[in-house]
Protein backbone atom coordinates (compact mmCIF):
# COMPACT_ATOMS: atom_id res chain seq x y z
CA UNK A 1 0.00 0.00 0.00
CA UNK A 2 1.38 3.38 -1.36
CA UNK A 3 0.11 5.37 1.84
CA UNK A 4 0.98 2.54 4.51
CA UNK A 5 4.53 4.58 5.80
CA UNK A 6 2.64 7.79 5.85
CA UNK A 7 -0.65 6.48 7.88
CA UNK A 8 2.58 4.50 10.06
CA UNK A 9 4.11 7.81 10.49
CA UNK A 10 0.94 9.58 11.33
CA UNK A 11 0.15 7.12 14.31
CA UNK A 12 3.70 7.92 15.41
CA UNK A 13 3.63 11.19 15.78
CA UNK A 14 0.11 10.85 17.75
CA UNK A 15 1.79 8.20 20.35
CA UNK A 16 4.31 10.97 20.84
CA UNK A 17 2.13 14.09 21.89
CA UNK A 18 0.52 11.34 24.02
CA UNK A 19 3.78 10.73 25.34
CA UNK A 20 4.58 14.42 26.07
CA UNK A 21 1.37 16.23 26.86
CA UNK A 22 1.00 17.98 29.87
CA UNK A 23 -1.02 15.67 32.02
CA UNK A 24 -1.10 18.16 35.04
CA UNK A 25 -2.43 21.19 32.56
CA UNK A 26 -5.08 18.73 31.76
CA UNK A 27 -5.97 17.77 35.20
CA UNK A 28 -6.09 21.35 36.16
CA UNK A 29 -8.52 21.70 33.33
CA UNK A 30 -10.91 19.18 34.28
CA UNK A 31 -11.01 20.59 38.26
CA UNK A 32 -11.12 24.22 37.14
CA UNK A 33 -14.26 23.43 35.03
CA UNK A 34 -15.71 20.94 37.89
CA UNK A 35 -15.58 24.52 40.00
CA UNK A 36 -17.43 25.94 37.27
CA UNK A 37 -19.92 23.61 37.35
CA UNK A 38 -20.67 23.58 41.12
CA UNK A 39 -20.45 27.23 41.31
CA UNK A 40 -23.38 27.41 38.69
CA UNK A 41 -20.28 29.78 36.43
CA UNK A 42 -20.81 29.91 32.90
CA UNK A 43 -18.36 28.66 30.28
CA UNK A 44 -17.73 30.67 26.61
CA UNK A 45 -15.81 29.19 23.99
CA UNK A 46 -13.97 30.58 20.80
CA UNK A 47 -11.70 29.83 18.24
CA UNK A 48 -10.82 30.88 14.71
CA UNK A 49 -10.79 28.86 11.40
CA UNK A 50 -11.01 25.23 12.85
CA UNK A 51 -10.57 25.94 15.82
CA UNK A 52 -14.28 28.00 15.77
CA UNK A 53 -15.35 24.18 14.76
CA UNK A 54 -13.85 22.74 17.82
CA UNK A 55 -14.86 25.66 19.94
CA UNK A 56 -18.79 24.94 19.08
CA UNK A 57 -17.93 21.23 19.31
CA UNK A 58 -16.37 21.39 22.86
CA UNK A 59 -19.15 23.62 23.92
CA UNK A 60 -22.03 21.13 22.75
CA UNK A 61 -19.96 18.16 24.83
CA UNK A 62 -19.65 20.24 27.93
CA UNK A 63 -23.60 20.98 27.09
CA UNK A 64 -24.86 17.55 26.75
CA UNK A 65 -22.63 14.77 27.40
CA UNK A 66 -22.25 15.73 30.95
CA UNK A 67 -25.84 15.88 31.66
CA UNK A 68 -27.02 13.93 34.70
CA UNK A 69 -30.77 13.26 35.55
CA UNK A 70 -31.60 15.15 38.62
CA UNK A 71 -27.94 16.82 38.92
CA UNK A 72 -27.45 20.50 37.73
CA UNK A 73 -26.02 21.37 34.26
CA UNK A 74 -23.24 23.53 32.31
CA UNK A 75 -23.97 26.61 31.25
CA UNK A 76 -22.33 26.78 28.24
CA UNK A 77 -21.81 29.14 25.00
CA UNK A 78 -20.06 29.21 21.93
CA UNK A 79 -19.33 33.25 20.84
CA UNK A 80 -18.41 31.78 17.34
CA UNK A 81 -21.99 30.44 16.39
CA UNK A 82 -24.07 33.34 15.56
CA UNK A 83 -23.38 34.23 12.47
CA UNK A 84 -25.46 37.68 11.84
CA UNK A 85 -24.23 38.44 14.76
CA UNK A 86 -20.53 37.82 14.47
CA UNK A 87 -20.88 39.42 10.92
CA UNK A 88 -22.29 42.83 12.84
CA UNK A 89 -19.66 43.29 15.13
CA UNK A 90 -16.75 42.07 12.35
CA UNK A 91 -18.42 45.12 10.26
CA UNK A 92 -18.98 47.60 13.20
CA UNK A 93 -16.35 46.84 15.83
CA UNK A 94 -13.93 45.14 13.93
CA UNK A 95 -12.39 41.52 13.98
CA UNK A 96 -10.42 41.90 16.96
CA UNK A 97 -13.55 42.60 19.08
CA UNK A 98 -15.22 39.73 18.06
CA UNK A 99 -15.53 37.83 20.95
CA UNK A 100 -14.92 40.96 23.92
CA UNK A 101 -17.93 42.90 22.47
CA UNK A 102 -20.21 39.79 23.64
CA UNK A 103 -18.61 38.86 26.56
CA UNK A 104 -19.73 42.26 27.77
CA UNK A 105 -22.88 41.66 27.05
CA UNK A 106 -22.71 37.77 28.47
CA UNK A 107 -19.77 37.53 31.08
CA UNK A 108 -20.74 37.33 34.66
CA UNK A 109 -17.73 37.75 37.38
CA UNK A 110 -16.58 34.38 37.95
CA UNK A 111 -17.42 32.88 34.77
CA UNK A 112 -14.73 30.82 32.52
CA UNK A 113 -13.31 31.44 28.86
CA UNK A 114 -12.18 28.59 26.89
CA UNK A 115 -9.53 29.74 24.16
CA UNK A 116 -8.58 27.36 21.15
CA UNK A 117 -5.75 28.63 19.13
CA UNK A 118 -3.32 25.95 16.93
CA UNK A 119 -0.62 29.09 17.47
CA UNK A 120 -1.43 30.09 20.68
CA UNK A 121 -2.98 33.32 19.68
CA UNK A 122 0.01 34.91 18.14
CA UNK A 123 -1.13 35.61 15.45
CA UNK A 124 -0.31 39.43 15.39
CA UNK A 125 2.69 39.76 13.22
CA UNK A 126 1.53 37.14 10.56
CA UNK A 127 -2.07 37.61 9.95
CA UNK A 128 -3.30 41.17 11.61
CA UNK A 129 -5.75 41.22 14.00
CA UNK A 130 -6.27 37.49 13.45
CA UNK A 131 -5.87 36.10 16.85
CA UNK A 132 -6.05 39.59 18.80
CA UNK A 133 -9.75 38.59 19.53
CA UNK A 134 -8.47 35.72 21.25
CA UNK A 135 -6.20 37.78 23.72
CA UNK A 136 -8.66 40.60 24.16
CA UNK A 137 -11.22 38.45 25.48
CA UNK A 138 -8.69 36.57 27.90
CA UNK A 139 -7.60 40.07 28.44
CA UNK A 140 -11.51 40.87 29.66
CA UNK A 141 -12.35 38.30 31.78
CA UNK A 142 -9.17 37.99 33.74
CA UNK A 143 -9.52 41.50 34.81
CA UNK A 144 -12.95 40.94 35.45
CA UNK A 145 -12.52 37.96 37.83
CA UNK A 146 -12.98 35.34 35.84
CA UNK A 147 -10.89 32.01 34.62
CA UNK A 148 -9.33 31.52 31.18
CA UNK A 149 -8.81 27.78 29.68
CA UNK A 150 -6.32 27.97 26.51
CA UNK A 151 -5.63 25.03 23.96
CA UNK A 152 -2.66 25.98 21.81
CA UNK A 153 -0.52 24.03 19.92
CA UNK A 154 3.29 24.59 18.66
CA UNK A 155 5.08 26.69 21.49
CA UNK A 156 1.88 27.58 23.27
CA UNK A 157 2.31 31.60 21.83
CA UNK A 158 1.25 34.10 24.08
CA UNK A 159 -2.01 32.17 25.69
CA UNK A 160 0.18 29.66 26.75
CA UNK A 161 1.55 32.29 29.70
CA UNK A 162 -1.42 34.63 29.98
CA UNK A 163 -4.08 31.92 30.51
CA UNK A 164 -4.85 30.53 33.82
CA UNK A 165 -4.32 27.30 32.29
CA UNK A 166 -3.18 26.30 28.78
CA UNK A 167 -2.69 22.70 27.68
CA UNK A 168 -0.20 22.61 24.49
CA UNK A 169 -0.45 20.27 22.03
CA UNK A 170 3.60 19.68 21.80
CA UNK A 171 3.65 19.52 17.85
CA UNK A 172 4.54 21.88 14.82
CA UNK A 173 1.81 20.54 12.69
CA UNK A 174 -1.64 22.65 12.61
CA UNK A 175 -3.53 18.97 11.73
CA UNK A 176 -2.10 17.20 14.88
CA UNK A 177 -2.77 19.79 17.19
CA UNK A 178 -6.24 20.38 15.66
CA UNK A 179 -7.03 17.05 16.05
CA UNK A 180 -5.57 16.48 19.60
CA UNK A 181 -7.72 19.39 20.70
CA UNK A 182 -11.11 17.09 19.68
CA UNK A 183 -9.76 14.35 21.67
CA UNK A 184 -9.09 16.15 24.43
CA UNK A 185 -12.54 17.57 24.76
CA UNK A 186 -14.14 14.21 24.50
CA UNK A 187 -11.48 12.96 27.38
CA UNK A 188 -12.25 16.32 29.57
CA UNK A 189 -16.15 16.21 28.92
CA UNK A 190 -16.50 12.61 29.92
CA UNK A 191 -13.88 12.56 32.58
CA UNK A 192 -16.79 15.89 34.05
CA UNK A 193 -20.15 13.54 33.36
CA UNK A 194 -17.76 11.04 35.95
CA UNK A 195 -16.81 13.59 38.20
CA UNK A 196 -20.97 14.74 37.81
CA UNK A 197 -22.20 11.44 38.91
CA UNK A 198 -20.43 10.78 41.68
CA UNK A 199 -20.24 14.24 43.36
CA UNK A 200 -22.37 14.44 46.51
CA UNK A 201 -23.50 17.71 47.61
Amino acid sequence: MENEEQIEQYFKEIKNICDNISKENIDKTIELLFDAWKNDNQVFFCGNGGSAGTATHFMCDLFKVTTVEDKKRFKAYCLNDNIPLMTALINDEGFDNLFIEQLKNLYRKGDVLICLSVHGGSGKDKAGLWSQNLMKAIDYVKKNGGKTLGFAGFDGGAMKDFCDVCIVVPFNATPHVEAFHVVLQHLIAFRLKEKIINYKD
